[in-house]
């Protein structure tokens, strides 16, 4: 308990510029005081006396009451797991979150239907999971993936990768290492799409216009003085496929087979 404390106060001053000393972070910072409270209730969780699971839930609902953080007496919670601001967490019974592990507020590691059993998403190591963000599902989420702010995740990922959007997508994996702060650093690939789309709709209107002047050459009997071709779109088509993803390349399928 006191090794898991050390590496909790160590992370908050490593990762938190506002953290000005130990009796601050000790006092003042409900992350810490709700994952404190979870190793109790996760202790007596563990052990088979006739009223630990009541005494437990009964420390987590303390937890929460104090914290505005809801984690699960059953939930398994590594060392150096830092939950900053923390207001309206949700951890379920079987998540696991792995060592020096960052959330921030509004994050729910939540389950989907009512199915016994591991339900709710695995953390691997320094995964950081943004504001607002929702991890849904007995899933695996890879060590060093970052979660941008209001993604919803629904199935594996890899490790080192950047996750965006709704459903989330992968839109970023490498083996070099992340800064867990940078969420400035996230790409926005909306955007990249949308600007992808407004340019495959001027290159359309461009060639739409040569082909007219094409049709009134051909109509006065006059030679074409070039070929009426258009450039091929695979290349931009791919990249809206990629961001879509498995479903976009289904319905992409699906059309073009007779």
């Amino acid at each position: 308990m006191l090794k898991a404390l050390k590496a909790d106060l160590a992370i908050i001053k490593e990762r938190d510029p506002a953290a000005r000393g130990t009796l601050e972070i000790l006092l003042c910072y409900p992350g810490l005081h709700a994952i404190t409270l979870h190793r109790l209730s996760h202790q007596l969780w563990r052990r088979r006396w006739p009223l630990s699971p009541l005494a437990a839930r009964l420390c987590s609902q303390l937890g929460r009451w104090l914290t505005g953080i809801e984690i699960h007496p059953g939930a398994r919670i590594g060392h150096g797991v830092f939950i900053d601001h923390g207001m309206g967490v949700v951890i379920g019974e079987t998540a696991v979150i792995g060592d020096r592990c960052l959330l921030y507020q509004g994050v729910t590691l939540g389950g989907t239907g009512k199915a016994h059993g591991k339900r709710h998403p695995t953390l691997g190591e320094n995964v950081v999971v943004g504001a607002g963000a929702k991890v849904l599902g007995a899933i695996n989420v890879g060590a060093n993936t970052r979660i941008g702010a209001g993604s919803v995740l629904l199935r594996d990922v890899a490790a080192d990768s950047t996750v965006v959007g709704i459903p989330g997508r992968v839109i970023h994996q490498s083996g070099v290492r992340v800064d867990p702060l940078a969420h400035s650093a996230l790409p926005d690939a909306e955007a990249g799409v949308i600007r992808n789309l407004m340019e495959r709709i001027d290159s359309l209107e461009s060639e739409l216009a040569r082909t007219q002047a094409c049709l009134r050459e051909v109509a006065a009997g006059r030679p074409l003085a070039e070929p009426c071709r258009g450039e091929a779109q695979n290349l931009k088509d791919r990249e809206i496929l990629e961001f879509l993803g498995d479903t976009g390349a289904k319905a992409s399928k699906t059309h073009a087979d007779p």
